[in-house]
């Protein structure tokens, strides 16, 4: 048990290795195969020199040695993906026997600190289609469009959207939910389910979903006993819990209380046309419909569009009525 392990850091290889190198794969898993898989060839390798280990060929630099498993040293502090600097710790620490390298070697690196950095980016772009695939393909959840992990200073783990066509059944909304927060112990503490009209990628517009489309009284629910997983080590050591909302569009809703497409990108071209600065739009940049709309609204706004706005005051002229609350809904009124 005490005896010293083998270890190679390997620094500078093929994008592919790198790529490979974070992600969470099964641990029967040759990473090197899947780099390979990856460029359509084998990745070369070479034995070390010290000990009984193998590395990429191509590598920059390799450094070799013999973890000891016993003695622990303190490391750190240092920055970490969390956003918090992770404290000193005991870890195992490493003797070197031999570094190798390249005549002229690279010393390559990535940030990967306060998210996003290079390491959640490498980590995103695999982990989210590897949860979209569970969700999809293994527990076969009916109407998931997109898994987005949140990324900045969440750190991709912590937080998880996912995205449902407006057709899909609660059921499946929450089985989503339930089966993103348990893939990976470390990945899921907040899962939220948004509509398709939602751009998950925008927090500002999954917060918007939040605040209209879930209630809060059936819209979520809170699981005991989660482990805390990646995160700073100060206070509470206790176990955690899992946060489930259903923020996903339960019924006909007004529009978007922004101008339609045609009028926006319209205006977008006229921006353009003078030259002016730049514009970035985000969703949602135009109105759109979530059904609860009637063909009167829309000549309403026909009729303004084309300077006709009088009908409408002679419309709703016509149709005065007393013995009510001001701010009655008139469809509670108007039966036709």
């Amino acid at each position: 048990m005490g005896k010293p392990m083998p270890c190679a850091i390997v620094i500078g290889c093929a994008p592919a290795v790198i790529f490979t190198g974070p992600q969470k794969l099964p641990i029967d898993q040759d990473e090197l195969g899947v780099a390979g898989g990856l460029i359509g060839e084998p990745i070369r390798i070479v034995k070390c020199k010290t000990i009984d280990l193998e590395v990429p060929a191509d590598a920059e630099i390799v450094i070799e040695g013999l973890i000891d498993p016993v003695l622990l040293e303190p490391e750190g502090p240092f920055g970490e993906s969390h956003g918090h600097v992770a404290l000193e710790d005991f870890n195992m620490s490493m003797q070197v026997t031999a570094i190798t390298r390249k005549r002229k070697p690279v010393l390559v690196s990535i940030v990967s600190q306060v998210t996003p950095s290079e390491s959640s980016v490498l980590k995103r772009v695999a982990y989210e289609p590897l949860f979209l695939n569970h969700l999809k393909k293994v527990l076969n959840v009916k109407g998931l469009r997109r898994v987005v992990m949140h990324e900045p200073l969440t750190n991709i783990r912590k937080v998880i959207f996912l995205e449902f066509d407006r057709s899909a059944p609660q059921s499946e909304v929450w089985r989503g939910l339930q089966g993103a927060a348990t893939l990976q112990a470390q990945c899921g503490k907040i899962v939220i389910a948004v509509s398709d009209d939602i751009d998950s990628r925008n927090a500002d517009a999954v917060f918007w979903s939040l605040a209209y489309r879930a209630n809060m009284i059936d819209d979520v629910h809170v699981t005991p006993y989660r482990s805390g997983g990646h995160g700073p080590k100060s206070g509470s050591k206790s176990a955690e819990g899992t946060l489930l909302i259903d923020a996903t569009l339960k019924a006909p809703m007004p529009p978007l209380a922004l101008p339609a497409e045609p009028y926006m990108v319209r205006a977008r071209q006229i921006w353009e046309d003078l030259q002016l600065p730049r514009l970035t739009p985000q969703p949602p940049w135009h109105g759109y419909s979530l059904g609860d709309w009637t063909d009167r609204w829309t000549q309403f706004a026909d009729d303004a569009v084309n300077g006709d706005w009088r009908k409408t005051g002679e419309n709703t002229l016509a149709r005065r009525k007393g013995g009510m609350k001001p701010e009655t809904p008139t469809r509670d009124i108007e039966k036709d």
